[in-house]
């Protein structure tokens, strides 16, 4: 059974969580701390985690990286009441999945965890998979891309978002089309999105201005060059 683990020190915040996720027909457990939630991922297996980044003791962010250092599989949606582009580039850069600000709609939450979930069955499905393209190699199921001799650890969304591009040389995607093949829902967070794509940038060795494999096509999307120009 999926466990998800919600790690909030509002009781409120918990409760209504709890409510619409169970509702939806999941199984729930609560941390009100990041120490409890480091202890309840010590004793079991967690698929998915709410975590907030904001807590009385000590930062979500503590128990973001604890987690990515023990398990790259476990999911995770980060929620703040902070809206700053640099606090999603290092909540999405430390491994989170997705990013949610306070307040937000407990029907859209519920609808990005049902998401992950989906994203995360259909990734256990896939047989594993080595993608080539000229000096880029992605081993998809280690999470490590080599990029002419350097080796470079992604994050779950990162590798899956190379792996769409790596294998759709030369085609413009759409942002709509990125996101629903990534994240599985309609919530269209291009914000998200862009953190990704600068991310990614940054290991292939380009740059917004004059990028030799991840084109931006204004307006419409992205489109990664299979000669690498």
């Amino acid at each position: 059974m999926i466990q998800i683990l919600i790690v909030d020190d509002e009781p409120e915040i918990r409760s209504l969580i709890r409510i619409h996720l169970e509702r939806a027909g999941l199984q729930i457990i609560e941390a009100e701390s990041g120490r409890q939630a480091i202890g309840l991922i010590q004793e079991r297996p967690i698929e998915l985690m709410i975590l907030d980044l904001m807590m009385d003791d000590g930062n979500g962010f503590e128990v973001l990286q604890y987690l990515r250092k023990t398990s790259s599989k476990t999911l995770v949606i980060a929620l703040s009441a902070r809206r700053e582009v640099q606090d999603k580039v290092d909540t999405l850069g430390l491994g989170a999945d997705d990013y949610i600000t306070k307040p937000f709609s407990p029907m859209e939450l519920v609808a990005r965890v049902q998401a992950q979930l989906r994203r995360y069955s259909s990734h256990d499905s896939h047989p594993s998979k080595v993608v080539r393209l000229n000096n880029l190699v992605l081993d998809v199921d280690n999470l490590v891309l080599h990029n002419g001799g350097i080796q470079h650890l992604l994050t779950e969304i990162e590798c899956q978002l190379l792996q769409l591009f790596m294998t759709n040389p030369d085609r413009t995607l759409t942002r709509r089309h990125i996101y629903q093949h990534i994240w599985k829902h309609d919530n269209i967070d291009n914000n998200n999105l862009s953190v990704f794509i600068n991310r990614l940038r940054t290991m292939l060795g380009d740059s917004a201005d004059s990028p030799i494999h991840l084109h931006t096509m204004r307006g419409i999307g992205y489109r990664f060059s299979g000669d690498g120009r």
